[in-house]
């Protein structure tokens, strides 16, 4: 039942009790699929999404675009193996277009991901480039809207 899952992707909080009621089915059969959706490894996992800036945890983010060489018969499914064991990388994703791969990785400066692109991700072999970005602000992850107090007065100037 897709509609389940979409509503435990946008709110992993609900609880069995609150999706029967929303799903207008027994809370024991609410219960069986999400145990059937987990063994089966259709949800991998419940995340909550925090917004770091507001809290004193100094931390980076990075945007990497990867250009590799596929291996032969393997394809991109063993490079994107050996980048997602390192424990920075947050996300991988097989990509069309200029390059192969999005890394997404989480440092605490930048010296820090620029010492995991040149000494981890760099020489992993079938790499042949890296462009890395380093995000200076988050607007929406995940499907959350953030919002600040701040208020950027730079498109309110006159002409």
């Amino acid at each position: 039942m897709e509609k389940i899952l979409t509503l435990l992707e946008n709110d992993s909080t609900l609880t069995a009790d609150e999706l029967s009621v929303m799903l207008k089915k027994e809370v024991g059969e609410v219960k069986d699929m999400i145990e059937k959706y987990e063994r089966d490894g259709v949800i991998l996992g419940y995340h909550t999404v925090v917004d770091w800036d507001k809290t004193d945890r100094e931390y980076v983010s990075a945007l990497i675009e990867v250009k590799v060489m596929p291996q032969r018969d393997k394809g991109f499914d063993k490079i994107a193996e050996k980048i997602t064991l390192h424990p920075e990388v947050k996300s991988l994703y097989l990509m069309s277009g200029g390059f192969d791969f999005t890394v997404i990785i989480e440092g605490k400066t930048m010296k820090e991901v620029a010492y995991f692109v040149a000494q981890k991700l760099a020489p992993i072999e079938f790499v042949t480039s890296t462009a890395t970005h380093f995000v200076l602000k988050k607007y929406k992850d995940k499907g959350v809207v953030y919002t600040s107090k701040e208020k950027d007065e730079r498109g309110n100037m006159p002409l």
